[in-house]
This record gives structure tokens, sequence and C-alpha cells, in this order.
């Protein structure tokens, strides 16, 4: 083992390195950051909206009464349902500092962007009508969260070069000498303003007129073209599994285009398994939505229960021990945001190849127990934030072999996060111990 962490800090360091330095990286891990203290907030309302405890629903209601859900979430709506929002700004921020600009101006100048491609309008059937409806000029929910985080990334990073290169070209109205500093930035930011606004309103323009229809469409459409032909097979889970844990690492959130693509298809085949098992038939499907949510994504995509375990109790790094216990809670429930965000595994070199390794590993020990008959096949529906050991036992029809294999999927996940862990926890270590260093310092002085 610790020749494997040599290597990897011998080879992997240097690289992971110089990928940090990049400075459009750093943005976006930067303003991906920002909405860290949102994402965990909204986690926290969404485990107490989602509690899979019998009665508790009714618990609630007679509370808060019928509505009690929806009252409970409003937090969620202003938290983890706007990140794509807090992301934008946070790019821009931190793009425009490393380019020494004014980052107030950067950040409004972006955000305007991303409002400029996003269409302000949304589709809705009202009751006992089978006609969709179009409403104008409504912000869409969707696109506003982690679905369009991708496109908030990319509009901040184009409109901050844009705004760099005007005025590296000294393109800007200019004031008389004299005049406040506050109304000097405002005059100099307006013909940058103007030609990023300008630009993405062709740009969404233009992409009208196709049948993407929208920025944030083209994301979707171009991925759900080679997943329309995967399956219930273990290859197609493998290919749904690396797609999803690639977008988590680029910054998207991989389930809500991946998994929402493949669901019909799982639930299909769930639903033939409960019948099977009703009907006191063999079970004919391992792969379904079951198999993907209580045994493969266990706390979460890239089973990111087990690297929270090694944070909050091996972790020398203050940093990543703090994460790991405020992650821990959120984790149980299969919410792992946080620790996406917060490590963060987005962008990150180091941990992206264990992060996309486990669940494919986890997803092929999973298929050949059930389909060698050590473990049954999984037949009984689940809320996905049911708690693990206790999903695998009830998503079985009350098998232990069902537990045990969920606990076994946890420690070799485990067994796969560590070296990687190991050195990243080193890296942190290093970097809290120079920011001491340097703190002392400035105080002596």
């Amino acid at each position: 083992m610790q020749k494997f962490l040599s290597y990897l800090e011998e080879k992997l360091l240097p690289i992971a390195s110089k990928l940090n330095n990049q400075r459009h990286l750093t943005a976006i891990r930067e303003g991906v950051m920002l909405s860290l203290p949102c994402i965990m907030i909204g986690s926290v309302f969404l485990v107490l909206g989602c509690l899979p405890i019998p009665g508790y629903g009714d618990f609630m209601a007679g509370i808060f009464g019928a509505s009690w859900l929806e009252k409970l979430l409003y937090p969620l709506g202003a938290t983890m349902d706007l990140v794509a929002i807090f992301v934008t700004m946070g790019v821009a921020y931190s793009l425009s500092k490393a380019y020494k600009l004014d980052a107030i101006t950067g950040t409004v100048i972006a955000l305007s962007c991303y409002f400029v491609v996003t269409p302000f309008q949304v589709l809705f059937t009202a009751e006992g009508e089978t006609v969709a409806h179009t409403v104008k000029n409504v912000i869409p929910k969707a696109q506003m969260g982690a679905s369009g985080m991708f496109v908030a990334m990319i509009v901040a990073m184009i409109c901050i070069e844009i705004y760099r290169f005007i005025i590296k070209k000294n393109i800007i109205i200019k004031m008389p000498e004299g005049v406040p500093p506050a109304v000097v930035r405002s005059f100099m930011a307006i013909i940058p303003a103007f030609v990023c606004i300008v630009v993405f309103w062709l740009l969404r323009l233009g992409i009208e007129n196709t049948s993407f229809g929208s920025v944030h469409n083209i994301i979707f459409q171009i991925l759900a073209k080679p997943l329309g032909a995967i399956g219930g097979s273990l290859g197609g889970a493998i290919v749904a599994i690396i797609l999803v844990q690639l977008l988590w690492v680029l910054g998207i959130h991989g389930g809500s285009i991946v998994i929402v693509l493949m669901r019909p298809i799982w639930l299909d085949l769930m639903v033939q398994n409960t019948q099977a098992f009703q009907a006191g038939q063999p079970i004919p499907h391992i792969v379904t939505d079951q198999f993907i949510n209580i045994f493969v994504f266990i706390g979460g995509a890239g089973v990111t229960i087990s690297l929270v375990i090694l944070m909050a109790f091996l972790s020398k790094s203050k940093q990543l021990k703090s994460l790991g216990k405020l992650s821990i809670g959120p984790g149980i429930f299969n919410i792992n945001e946080p620790v996406i965000f917060g490590m963060p595994l987005v962008m990150n070199p180091i941990m992206a190849i264990p992060f996309i390794l486990a669940p494919v590993v986890v997803a092929i020990v999973s298929y050949f127990a059930m389909s060698s008959g050590l473990v049954a096949k999984p037949v009984v529906f689940v809320d996905w934030t049911m708690i693990p050991i206790l999903g695998g036992y009830i998503a079985t029809g009350g098998k232990l072999s069902g537990a045990v294999l969920q606990l076994v999927n946890i420690l070799l996940a485990m067994g796969i996060y560590y070296p990687f862990f190991k050195l990243w926890d080193k890296k942190k270590v290093e970097e809290e111990n120079i920011f001491t260093t340097e703190s002392r310092a400035s105080l002596d002085t």
C-alpha cells in the first residue's frame, strides 16, 4: 500500500498540482464551493421531507397540515434549487479576480447572460386536461438547479473572457478625473456588458431556430441519444454509471440527465420483478431502479458514504474531518452534494478516479452476487432515501443477504477510495500547515 501511495504521490500529484493552478479549473472549484453552504442547508430540509419512517407523513400532516411537505421544502427552493445561479456568480467572481478585473462587475454581467440564454417559459398541464400550456416570462426551476450548472459554468467563463479582452484592448467609456470610483467602474462596464449580452442573445436566437430550442436542451439531447439503446444489462448499467460519475466530475448533476433517461427502463424491469415475486415466480431481472439506487449508489452517486466515513474517522486534515462529520447525516439518507461540492469531487483529478471506479466495481460485484444466487434480487420498491443496510434488507423482500451485500459494497468502496483519500488528505494537511505558518508570520510582523 505504501508503495502504491508513493507512486500516486510521485506520478499523479504533479499533474493534479498543474491542473489546480489552471485559472479556469480553479474558478470552477471556487464557484462550486460558493454554493456549498446553501447545498448543505437545503439537504437538511430534503432529508426531513423524505425520511423513510412509517407514519412520518401522517405525523407531519397532523402538525403542519396536508401541505406539510410543500411548506417544509420552502428553504430547498431557495438553496439547492438555485445552485446554478450561485455557481454562475461564483465562477465569474473567481475568474474575474484571477484576471484582476472588477469582480462584482464580472459577476453581474455573467449572471445576466445566464438568464439571457435561459428561456423564460414553462410547460404545464392543468388537472383534467391533456394539452400542455406554455406560460411565458416564468423562470424555469429546472434550469436554476443542478441540471443548469454546466451551462452556468460555460456562460460565466465565456463572459469573463470577453470582459477581459475588451478591458485589455481599452475599449471602454472613460470618465474625467475626479469622478467617484463607483461611477467610473459602472461606465467602464457598459461596453463589456453590452457585448456579452449581445453575444449570448444572438446565440440564443440561433439555437431557438434549431431542434434543440435552447442551450440547456443541447446538453440533455446530445446525451440522450447514446442512452436510448441501453437497457437493463450489466454493460448498460456500467455505461450509465460511468456517465453519471463523469458528469458529476464536470460539475453537472449526472442523475438529473442520465438517471432520468434510464429510470423508465429500470422502473419497468422493477415492476416485472415485483409482479413475479407476488406470483411466486422466479425473479427475472437484476439491473433495476432499486439495484442502482440501493446497491450501487449507496450514500449517493459514487458510493460516497464510504468516502464520508474515511473523512470523518481517518482524516488528519481538519477541513476534511469537519466536512466528513457534517456529511454523515445527509449521506446516510443518500444525499451527497455536501461532499461532492465540499471536498470537492468536482474537477478533482485525484479523487475523480475512485469516484468513477468505486460504483462500477460495486455494480459488477452486486450483479454477479445476485446472478449466482448468493444474494436475492431486488423485488420491493424502496425509497432512494432509505438508510443503508436496512434498504438492502427491505429491497430484497426481507432477505439478510441484501443487507450483507450493502455492507460489503460499503467496505469495498472504502478500500478503493482509501489510497486516493490518503493522498488528498496529505495534500490538505500540507496546505493547512502552510496557511498556519503564514498566519503566524503575519501576526509576528
